[in-house]
């Protein structure tokens, strides 16, 4: 298997060296995968790098189908859309997705080592990029890539969309509107 181009993305065009650390907010993991909470670098294969097409800290739900998606999962949370992907965000954060920037660094794939997780990598050694492309137009970029940015008033209809057959990705969901209300699928405790 051929190994994919890998990107890590920042609001920092400054970034000459990239130092393992240990992630901001701590994930609950599964029993031996405690490490990927440790002193790491994180990167996206170029295939999944819709997830990371917004300023950092932007709440949103990326879906993709899969091969075993249900025709009627399609019909319900995709509709007739010839898209890759569907981004959702809320309407508070539309206008610092239409106007943010940020930077796309791509590494050589050859310290990293796939999570066989939405297409994430990581390697535990100190990376530098092989270079470096700054995105002004984050819906342009995202179009580009073939995903539809859909703004919403609340992530929250989209709840049950982790109990179906498409993919979902949710990052940042602690800063939607509503985080936390019974039901959403990633509570805190």
């Amino acid at each position: 298997m051929e190994t994919p181009r890998l990107f890590h993305f920042s609001e920092d065009p400054t970034i000459e060296v990239f130092e393992p650390r240990p992630v901001r907010v701590p994930a609950e993991r599964r029993p031996g995968r405690e490490w990927l909470n440790g002193p790491l670098v994180w990167a996206i294969e170029a295939a999944w790098s819709a997830m990371y097409l917004f300023p950092r800290d932007c709440p949103r739900i990326v879906l993709w189908r899969r091969p075993d998606t249900t025709v009627e999962d399609l019909a319900h949370w995709w509709g007739d859309r010839d898209c890759i992907a569907i981004a959702h965000i809320e309407w508070a954060w539309f206008e610092r997705v239409r106007t943010m920037t940020i930077h796309r660094y791509e590494f050589a794939p050859g310290g990293f080592e796939t999570i066989n997780d939405a297409g994430m990598w990581v390697s535990r050694a100190t990376e530098r990029p092989i270079a470096m492309e700054t995105l002004t137009d984050l819906p342009a970029a995202m179009a580009a890539e073939g995903v539809e940015l859909r703004v919403m008033e609340h992530l929250t209809p989209l709840r049950g969309v982790w109990d179906t057959s498409l993919h979902a990705s949710g990052v940042r969901l602690r800063n939607a509107a509503r985080w936390g209300d019974p039901g959403w699928p990633h509570t805190p405790h």
